[in-house]
């Protein structure tokens, strides 16, 4: 079955840096597009960044030039780089994996930025 396992959330301080980890199973990875969403409080949930299967990159523009989205094929991993938190980056963090008509999404884990 498909399977995502999130690592990297946590408590940062405003201006540290997170780097949040997806490792997927059960899918062939390298076809997929992949993304990361994110969920605050009372709010909608929002794309934070998305990579294709051959790595074109696009962003929210309330990350651009802090936030970095990469992949490993060979380690079935998207990677999500986080620098210059904010406290408005607090939400909880989604991995997404979508290959028309299957989507597939991560448990989420938390990140907090706050002092």
């Amino acid at each position: 079955q498909v399977q995502f396992v999130e690592s990297g959330g946590g408590l940062v301080q405003p201006g540290g840096s997170l780097r949040l980890s997806c490792a997927a199973s059960g899918i062939i990875f390298n076809i997929y597009a992949m993304g990361w969403y994110r969920q605050a409080p009372g709010k909608q949930r929002e794309l934070v960044a998305g990579i294709t299967s051959n790595g074109f990159t696009n962003y929210a523009d309330s990350v651009k030039g802090r936030f970095t989205i990469s992949r490993d094929n060979a380690k079935n991993t998207v990677y999500l780089q986080m620098n210059s938190l904010k406290p408005e980056d607090t939400a909880v963090y989604y991995c997404n994996a979508l290959y028309n008509p299957k989507d597939y999404w991560g448990q989420g884990t938390q990140v907090t930025v706050s002092s």
